[in-house]
């Protein structure tokens, strides 16, 4: 069974569409460029269109008025139809080679296929912009996500995972925006890295304006990608349904910074219910930039703090983390007996052998073989009859200055 043409389905069959057609390939892939501009992103009656009947048939239907295909109300459908008939692919085609990307259809040797996992709601196609092949680069790819009013904190975050993922080599996808977005992106691309923005607009068209330059470099050293054909403009539910093909496209998302309310949090609820990996940054306990990624945190995502731990998670086996540990300190090092003994001198004052050896568990002897040990690392000196800490030992033993 091919991309174009499925099984009917099992709640009665489909109206019949004519004659099976001989479209060559060429054909297919202008139905697909014209129902770009006929289709919403995300439309998963048109994407059941798509696998019944196949992308000629459908735009035929709907160009040249023949009978309504089902799922849509008539006010959609003449909706649909007065796109399809304003609709001109080859015109399309050649803006695009213009502003130098190409049209990806499921069928072709570049398309990635996990994007199939979004079932009817996959993309008709996608323009793509850059010279490197997206589905090589989408299987070893990663999500950076996060508000666009971030703060400081957020955008050293970004840029942070996205130079360290880079240098691991991980592809860094993001939406392109201000704020986390075009940090993660720039992170990327300062590491000498591969980065990929998925646009809610045409390829051909920079959007935000402020990310022209940027975009730009994007294009020239990584991908734009867009469901949109070129010149169209973004809209909100756009931008929130662009936000499903980042999750699809990549092994899992990390969110960094991302109020209750954030198209952030759609990306990560999109990559859960897709079988990603969902991951967030945490911040400080009392910022609202940070409600929505903890709250994520206490569901089913893990928290991850650098690169190595996103790699950890979504890389291939062996792929760790190193271990996390505080610093060590010279105590540290001691032979567990050593170590008793030094814990048994008080913070202020001198103590006597007997005293040692009572508070360390020990005999006198052994406590006496201990305390010329630690006198030889510095840790104690003799005072009198007694003994006691030095400055170095104490402010190891006792780093915030207390007795305890």
């Amino acid at each position: 069974m091919s991309a174009e043409r499925g099984r009917g389905r099992e709640d009665g069959p489909p109206p019949e569409p004519g004659p099976p057609s001989a479209s060559a390939p060429d054909e297919v892939r202008l139905a697909r460029v014209a129902l770009t501009r006929v289709l919403e992103p995300g439309d998963a009656v048109g994407g059941w269109w798509l696998r019944e009947w196949g992308a000629v048939a459908v735009l035929r239907r709907l160009a040249e008025g023949e009978a309504m295909l089902p799922g849509v109300s008539d006010r959609r459908w003449e909706g649909l139809r007065a796109r399809a008939r304003r609709v001109r692919a080859a015109r399309d085609l050649e803006a695009a080679a213009a502003a130098g990307a190409r049209f990806v259809t499921p069928d072709d040797a570049e398309w990635p296929a996990q994007l199939d996992d979004l079932g009817d709601a996959r993309p008709v196609g996608l323009w793509v912009r850059g010279r490197p092949s997206l589905r090589i680069w989408a299987l070893r790819s990663v999500a950076l996500v996060g508000a666009r009013a971030c703060t400081e904190y957020g955008a050293h975050m970004a840029a942070s995972l996205g130079a360290g993922l880079a240098e691991r080599g991980w592809v860094v996808v993001s939406g392109g925006a201000y704020g986390v977005d075009g940090a993660a992106h720039r992170g990327a691309l300062g590491a000498g890295g591969a980065t990929v923005a998925v646009l809610a607009c045409g390829v051909d068209r920079p959007y935000p304006r402020g990310h022209a330059q940027l975009l730009g470099r994007i294009a020239e050293q990584g991908l734009v990608v867009g469901e949109l054909p070129p010149g169209d403009h973004p809209t909100p539910s756009r931008f929130v349904l662009r936000n499903r093909v980042i999750a699809a496209l990549t092994r899992g998302t990390v969110v960094v910074e991302a109020a209750y309310r954030s198209g952030a949090l759609v990306t990560a609820r999109a990559a859960r219910d897709l079988g990603r990996f969902t991951m967030g940054v945490p911040g400080p306990a009392t910022s609202g930039l940070s409600a929505g990624v903890h709250e994520l945190l206490r569901g089913e995502a893990v928290l991850v703090t650098d690169a190595a731990e996103v790699a950890e998670l979504v890389g291939d086996m062996g792929e760790l983390a190193p271990r996390r540990r505080g610093p060590v300190v010279p105590r540290d090092l001691l032979a567990p007996g050593a170590a008793r003994v030094l814990a048994a001198l008080p913070a202020r004052g001198a103590a006597t052998v007997p005293d040692v050896a009572r508070g360390a568990g020990t005999s006198a002897d052994d406590a006496v073989a201990r305390l010329y040990e630690l006198r030889s690392l510095g840790f104690v000196e003799r005072q009198g009859d007694g003994w006691q800490l030095t400055r170095q030992a104490f402010l190891s033993v006792f780093p915030e200055g207390g007795d305890a």
